[in-house]
């Protein structure tokens, strides 16, 4: 038996990454052992996790992965923890397809009790309707609890409290309205300056949580059997030297993904803006991440550049996701329209001018294969034609969709954040089924 929580909400933007973190902090201080989790791919949210914990995050998604898979990922990170704390994703019921990996999808996968995020800012006992439909809208999800966001006064949370025992759930609090409170965006990278935000604002929160969520009778109602799962045998192969770019410019990465590189060798992280040279490997992983916000830094890193495109063109393996991409072609053009020099290994330009947003999930058919990942970007290339795509994109609904993933050489990139927990990502060098290593 031990706590486990997943943190749903009625629809996005009612809280559910603010109370997240100040909870995860708040168990930190009691000297606990936290394990967070994000529903779906979200690359942002869980550094967000790690940094109030302590813990590493894991992504668990029900479109990228097997049903089998996600429980097994969960099994195997949360066994040694006193506490595991998912945070969902949208509204609770909502997925890709009806409630295809929805919150409420994961939460019964891994028989979870749910802990509902309500905004209350213009509402009082009406919650009892909506409490009632989330409770009872499918029976196997267990809603156990709810915790109230923006409420103006504690007179107003007693008539939130009279609906929770009309309706069968309990009432474990409720975080005040405080127009301060706010998450930095998304979009300006994990810098330092942002850290200290974010670590300003995690310790702000959990004080409130503290003070105003009763965080013992919340671990008492979400203490449930904790399933251990056996571990899946590791891939074989001969061991690999690896090297992952990492740093404030490029760090959206799904931690199996790594977990799974360090099963197959010897992995050296390296930093693209401080680190002159690209360390000894038989495999590049250079994942997304902001580099248009640091491309001035990264152009003045020539040392590193050259040897990139050496071992690119020397037919180097290189795995370039989104943000890894830009770094590779000839080009980064910021919204200010500056533009900076890269790696110019591929014959592209990146963009930030006229930027839009592109989103989803990804699948494609390759090497006998399904592989699918998940696409979140701003920028654009130019002549994106200069390279033919090596497969058809689709999205979660089987739709061809207009993103795509180039070669060049042994380089292969493209805007797709690919997962492969439970898949063998060196397969894509494979030649007619021969492995290359």
């Amino acid at each position: 038996m031990k706590s486990q929580i997943v943190i749903g909400a009625t629809n996005s933007g009612c809280g559910k990454t603010t109370l997240t973190m100040g909870l995860l902090r708040v168990l930190k201080r009691r000297g606990l052992l936290v394990q967070p989790f994000k529903c779906g791919p979200d690359y942002i949210d869980t550094q967000f996790h790690t940094l109030a914990s302590g813990s590493q995050s894991v992504n668990l998604d029900t479109w990228m992965a097997s049903e089998e898979h996600v429980r097994e990922v969960y099994s195997r990170y949360g066994a040694d923890s006193d506490v595991c704390v998912t945070e969902g994703v949208m509204g609770l019921f909502d997925g890709y397809d009806r409630m295809k990996g929805s919150t409420a999808e994961i939460a019964m996968l891994i028989k979870v009790p749910v802990v509902l995020v309500v905004n209350a800012s213009s509402t009082a006992y009406s919650v009892a309707a909506l409490l009632f439909g989330f409770k009872h809208f499918h029976p196997q999800l267990n809603v156990v609890g709810v915790v109230f966001n923006q409420v103006s006064s504690e007179s107003h949370y007693r008539f939130l409290e009279e609906a929770c025992r009309e309706v069968g759930i309990v009432s474990l609090g409720y975080m005040p309205k405080n127009e301060g409170i706010r998450v930095p965006s998304r979009h300006l990278g994990l810098t330092l300056m942002v850290k200290r935000k974010m670590e300003s604002l995690i310790e702000e929160v959990a004080d409130m949580v503290q003070a105003y969520v009763d965080v013992d009778r919340l671990l008492e109602i979400t203490s449930v059997s904790f399933t251990i799962l056996p571990e899946k045998e590791n891939l074989r192969r001969k061991p690999m030297k690896i090297a992952v770019a990492y740093d404030a410019a490029f760090n959206f990465v799904f931690r199996e993904n790594i977990d799974g590189l360090k099963k197959q060798g010897t992995v050296s992280f390296f930093s693209p803006l401080k680190d002159k040279h690209l360390p000894i490997a038989d495999w590049v992983y250079l994942p997304g991440g902001y580099p248009e916000l640091f491309a001035s830094r990264l152009q003045r890193n020539k040392q590193l550049m050259e040897e990139i495109k050496t071992y690119a063109e020397r037919d180097g393996k290189i795995l370039a996701e989104c943000g890894g991409m830009m770094f590779l072609t000839q080009s980064i053009v910021t919204d200010k329209r500056k533009e900076y020099p890269m790696c110019g290994v591929l014959p592209f330009k990146s963009t930030m001018s006229q930027a839009r947003l592109h989103l989803g999930y990804r699948s494609m058919d390759m090497q006998g294969e399904t592989w699918k990942g998940h696409e979140f970007h701003y920028s654009e290339l130019e002549n994106p034609e200069a390279l033919p795509s090596m497969a058809k994109l689709k999205n979660a609904k089987g739709k061809e969709v207009d993103t795509s993933i180039y070669r060049y050489k042994n380089v292969i990139a493209g805007y797709t954040h690919w997962y492969w927990g439970e898949k063998d990502i060196f397969k894509l060098w494979e030649n007619n089924g021969t492995d290359i290593y």
